[in-house]
């Protein structure tokens, strides 16, 4: 049961459903809910398992991903502040093993929702209903697009975008490390390691320990659309 003003606050103005349920569908869901609190790079779940419950995150960041045969990542998609995972729901709602790993990347503040009352509400309330179609429909567009990223994309094109996409235009500046960009674009580290020092030999980037700082955006725009 979830009694906190402050979260019930937090919950209606992070998800929409609830400000267009009714007001019977609003008591039951804080009634049966509950919040977690998880750390930073804690597992949450694991290829083959069963989903327990649909989680609706307040703060933080959770990765999900694949492994390849060969012991590779790639990052399917993230769930943020206002979020929730696609393959979760699937999974609860088809009966079928999570077929991904989770893990979260923040520390998280989440509500979870039972199973039994996922397809439930998913039987009788229409705002419930229409949150996890659209939940679906959004999801599904990210993960085609990384299809689409890994199979028809080189990867220091892919490379390029990445680093735009994810500095802003006043620091130029990101803390990541190699390995993460390779999990996230789901090559190896090796390859991104040649890519960067390639940028960095042409003038588009400077590499610290732990850091990547963008020296020439226009170039690396004109990089990422060769």
């Amino acid at each position: 049961m979830i009694t906190d003003p402050a979260v019930i606050d937090e919950l209606i103005r992070q998800f929409h459903f609830l400000q267009c349920a009714d007001a019977d569908f609003v008591r039951h869901f804080f009634g049966s809910t509950k919040v977690i609190h998880l750390p930073a790079d804690q597992p949450i779940c694991q290829q083959g398992m069963q989903c327990s419950h649909l989680a609706l995150v307040i703060e933080g960041t959770a990765r999900i991903y694949k492994i390849g045969e060969n012991g590779r990542e790639i990052t399917l998609y993230r769930i943020g502040p206002g979020e929730s995972c696609i393959l979760t729901a699937s999974c609860i709602m088809s009966q079928k093993p999570f077929p991904a790993f989770a893990v979260s990347e923040q520390p998280i503040q989440a509500v979870i929702i039972s199973t039994s009352d996922v397809v439930r509400w998913s039987n009788s309330e229409q705002a419930w209903r229409d949150y996890l179609f659209r939940l679906i429909s959004e999801r599904l567009s990210d993960v085609i697009s990384v299809v689409e990223e890994v199979a028809f994309r080189r990867v220091d094109r892919r490379l390029a975008g990445y680093l735009l996409q994810n500095t802003d235009n006043v620091s130029n500046r990101m803390q990541v490390t190699h390995q993460s960009i390779a999990h996230d674009l789901g090559t190896s580290r090796e390859v991104v390691s040649r890519i960067l020092k390639d940028f960095e030999q042409q003038g588009l980037i400077s590499i610290t320990r732990g850091a990547i700082t963008l020296e020439d955006r226009d170039h690396l725009n004109e990089k990422s659309t060769e």
